[in-house]
């Protein structure tokens, strides 16, 4: 017998968490009856349903990485009939969903899978995936500015961790950043440059947990390699934390 968000999960149908919250809502049912209790325990026999639709497992396992545009959700539907990541892979007959999100309008890296283990293991906050971001900000930042990036700095309902940041591009008014986070509070990495007075103009994310943005076009999307499943999986999974740390470099 194993938890039913477990079950849903290990099925391909969205990370655990989310399922849980599923579950809650009371979108699952379970021999026709609908069930609201997360920690219900199934043997994986029984007729199991998410939104009508029933549920299998052993599906086989999906993990792709998309290169996001601007102007798309990272959802699976939207009750607004917007465009979203989903939108953009064709020809994949498994039910996958992206593992976190990005903004509307931010562009980027984002990873889609039918592997709820494999999602929850990149989003869990212990163990610390790295995300790479490269910002355009209005103005140019002190010396000051960059160490409370780096140090830390209350976004509102939040103190953020150590972030890594380095200046790679200034024109009039404006400078280029890559900043690298850990966590993945609400537009976050937006809220940590307006804390310090320089607003996002546009932002991308180019690297999760190490694998980039390189070769990959915009809009477009591939399977992640053996190797790159595996590296992530040993590099979290093994040790429990990213193994890339955020002490800053000497100059």
């Amino acid at each position: 017998m194993i938890r039913l968000q477990k079950f849903l999960a290990d099925a391909g149908v969205s990370s655990r968490r989310k399922c849980e919250e599923l579950i809650l809502q009371g979108r699952v049912q379970v021999n026709g009856k609908t069930v609201t209790e997360p920690g219900t325990k199934v043997a994986g026999s029984e007729e199991i349903k998410v939104d009508g639709k029933v549920i299998r497992s052993g599906q086989k396992k999906v993990y792709i990485l998309l290169n996001k545009p601007t102007g798309y959700i990272s959802s699976v539907k939207d009750q607004f009939s917007r465009k979203t990541v989903i939108d953009l892979v064709s020809g994949i007959k498994e039910r996958i969903y992206p593992v976190g999100r990005l903004d509307y309008d931010t562009s980027g890296l984002i990873i889609l899978t039918n592997d709820g283990e494999f999602a929850n293991m990149l989003m869990h906050p212990r163990n610390e995936v790295e995300k790479v971001y490269v910002a355009e900000v209005q103005g140019r930042l002190s010396a000051d500015d960059v160490k409370r990036l780096e140090n830390g700095l209350d976004i509102g309902d939040h103190v953020t961790s150590p972030a890594r940041v380095k200046i790679i591009g200034e024109s009039a008014g404006r400078s280029v950043v890559e900043i690298a986070i850990h966590e993945g509070k609400n537009r976050q990495v937006r809220r940590m440059f307006e804390a310090v007075g320089h607003p996002v103009l546009r932002l991308k994310r180019t690297s999760i947990g190490g694998i980039t943005d390189r070769g990959l076009e915009v809009g477009k999307w591939r399977h992640l390699s053996e190797a790159e499943i595996e590296m992530l999986r040993s590099e979290y999974v093994s040790f429990g934390h990213g193994k890339r740390g955020y002490k800053k470099e000497k100059q």
